[in-house]
């Protein structure tokens, strides 16, 4: 029989029992496709004693992580640890520096540090692989790095996050506000009990990056994409979204350009026309345009043990075969080195939101501040009559123009009397 893969597995989680537990179900499957089989030989966690639902008694258990990447019997290490430093980090650098190949699902890591572990990979000839790093079981990276390889890529976007999605597409069929359906969310599990890096965003910056550096053959540049997050989206702002034919999603979209790498997580009010309007719970969804293949559209769970498990196999296959290059899609050294472009300078239309005192002249003082800053206004509505506190809701559309213009319209408004809350701006995906 041919030589089993190896595997030494760090992290027994929701998805470290699933990748387990995949290669228990499917193992004869597995090995089929991969040419040999892939079997686990040793694992690591914090705890244990925990009662995890898969049998680890067969495995040897290692108590320090880290003397995985030295374990005699293991090919492959991988790594479902998380974090974009500390033990996780460290066992990268060690099981590269070993010559052994590595997985992970660490999505914070490879943003933060993908260049140098790719370079380390590449030194000692071993494999690094992170499908699951991004979009759970969307085979979005090997899309892009593989059969999307012959394209020059003008943009990726999509919505990246589960946990928004899910909080966004629930205020959308329930017509609840933002609180409300968070709190359903961490109840049921989609949202941490801190969900501060999903809803402001930082999670699916994390994996826009890995993206955009896949996609545009650049370094990858955590640190020049600009996040927010849907924490100050409310009720009426969906249902104005509705009434203008969108629907609102948190996207994230990067593109490379003469003047810089443009990359953004954002709130967008998207047409009903659009693809990305339609995927609803907390599914993901990636859309890649290139100049020959022209739009692909990669959608499917995002999270979960199932469909992070499947990715993390999938990764060992590759390696099982001996199928693997350069970890993002071109050696270390071609990945170019880009500044981060200037939004500002971007055109778009734009959704604007605002809190006001109800009182005449409110409406005046709103238009004359676009008016001075140059931006041209589509529609302006009015909601309500004034609650408790004496407010309502205005909402303007905007024609497109550059973003700079609304930014300047805000900060002109800023501090005004007539406002009785912060305005919310989002962007029209077109």
């Amino acid at each position: 029989m041919t030589k089993p893969l190896r595997i030494a597995l760090a992290g027994l989680g929701t998805v470290g029992g699933g990748v387990v537990r995949l290669l228990d179900t499917n193992a004869a499957l597995i090995a089929r496709r991969a040419g040999r089989p892939i079997e686990i030989v040793a694992v690591s966690a914090r705890d244990r004693a925990k009662d995890r639902g898969v049998d680890l008694s067969r495995f040897e258990w290692v108590d320090d992580a880290t003397a995985l990447a030295s374990h005699p019997n293991a090919d492959v290490v991988v790594e479902l640890i998380g974090g974009s430093d500390g033990p996780a980090l460290t066992l990268a650098r060690a099981t590269l520096s070993a010559g052994k190949g590595f997985v992970t699902a660490n999505k914070a890591m490879i943003a933060h540090h993908g260049l140098e572990l790719a370079r380390a990979a590449e030194q000692a000839e071993a494999a690094l692989k992170f499908e699951a790093a991004v979009a759970g079981g969307i085979p979005v990276i090997k899309g892009l790095r593989e059969g999307a390889a012959a394209n020059e890529i003008a943009r990726v976007y999509g919505i990246l996050n589960g946990t928004c999605n899910f909080i966004l597409s629930k205020m959308e069929a329930e017509g609840r506000d933002f609180s409300e359906v968070l709190a359903e969310a961490q109840a049921l599990g989609f949202a941490e009990s801190d969900p501060t890096f999903d809803i402001d965003g930082i999670d699916a910056a994390h994996k826009l990056s890995i993206l955009s550096s896949i996609a545009f053959g650049t370094q990858p540049a955590f640190g020049g994409v600009v996040a927010s997050g849907i924490r100050h989206v409310i009720a009426a702002d969906i249902a104005e979204a509705a009434a203008l034919g969108y629907r609102i999603r948190l996207i994230g979209i990067a593109e490379d350009g003469p003047h810089g790498l443009f990359q953004r997580v954002h709130p967008h009010l998207v047409p009903v026309s659009h693809p990305l309007a339609h995927v609803t719970g907390a599914t993901n969804a990636v859309v890649a345009e290139g100049n020959f293949v022209g739009r692909l559209l990669f959608q499917g769970a995002g999270a979960g043990d199932g469909p992070t498990a499947s990715a993390v196999v999938a990764d060992l296959i590759d390696i099982a075969r001996g199928e693997y290059g350069p970890a993002f899609a071109m050696p270390a050294d071609a990945l170019a080195e880009h500044q981060p472009a200037d939004a500002g300078e971007r055109r778009a239309r734009a959704y604007v939101r605002f809190t006001v005192a109800d009182k005449v002249g409110v409406l005046a003082e709103i238009a004359a501040a676009m008016r001075d800053a140059g931006v041209s206004i589509e529609s302006l509505i009015q909601r309500g009559s004034g609650g408790e506190d004496g407010s309502v809701l205005v909402a303007i559309v905007t024609h497109e123009g550059p973003e700079r213009s609304v930014a300047q319209a805000l900060e002109k408004l800023r501090g005004s009397q007539s406002l009785t809350g912060q305005p919310m701006w989002m962007h029209i995906l077109g």
